[in-house]
């Protein structure tokens, strides 16, 4: 892939990228976004700063188009990153009115997290701690979740979250399309890759 022109992208997105000046992909780019496009699973090593967000965030708005009703889960480590995630998401989606989305993190206030997920956003931006806080209480339903992506899931674990993460994917749909995003692939990485990915297509 040498354009985003290439991808036949809805006018919406297009003019959206057109807006970001997207105009030449990054390596990492070029080579995960024609594999999400094909609904693969995905293994992608990249670090941060090497446009990976837009790498899963193009194809995932795109899915999320033709797969009317159906909702995208981004979980990432921290809240800086659920943050910066968030804002590649909005800027993509200014031209999409009816694919929402919400930012679910620790040390923001509950009561308005859960006002945000009864208006049903397409998209959830989450940490796995507050997740798991918004599934204990019956906050919020992943039941139609089409699209997983796990970003920078070396940190994640690293982070001690792997808990968390098993108890979210009991909540995920087995018949799903999963991303998953890691500077390093550890065996603890290479691991849960096994466990949660069918028979991905690894980039790096």
């Amino acid at each position: 892939m040498k354009s985003f022109q290439e991808l036949k992208l809805p006018v919406a997105l297009e003019k959206a990228l057109l807006a970001m000046k997207f105009e030449t992909p990054t390596p990492i780019q070029a080579q995960a976004i024609p594999v999400a496009m094909s609904n693969r699973d995905l293994i992608g090593c990249a670090q941060t700063g090497t446009g990976k967000t837009a790498a899963f965030s193009i194809p995932m708005i795109a899915r999320l188009l033709r797969a009317q009703g159906r909702t995208a889960l981004v979980l990432v480590p921290t809240r800086e990153l659920a943050a910066q995630v968030m804002e590649v998401v909005r800027d993509l989606t200014v031209h999409l009115p009816d694919i929402r989305s919400v930012l679910l993190i620790g040390g923001a206030s509950m009561q308005a997290q859960s006002s945000a997920l009864r208006r049903s956003p397409r998209i959830l931006v989450a940490t796995p701690g507050r997740l798991v806080d918004h599934l204990r209480r019956g906050g919020v339903s992943l039941s139609k979740t089409e699209i997983l992506v796990l970003d920078e899931a070396d940190r994640m674990l690293d982070m001690g979250f792997a808990p968390q993460l098993n108890e979210i994917l009991r909540f995920v749909p087995k018949a799903r399309q999963t991303m998953l995003f890691s500077a390093t692939m550890p065996p603890d990485i290479q691991k849960l890759a096994n466990s949660i990915l069918k028979d991905p297509i690894k980039v790096a």
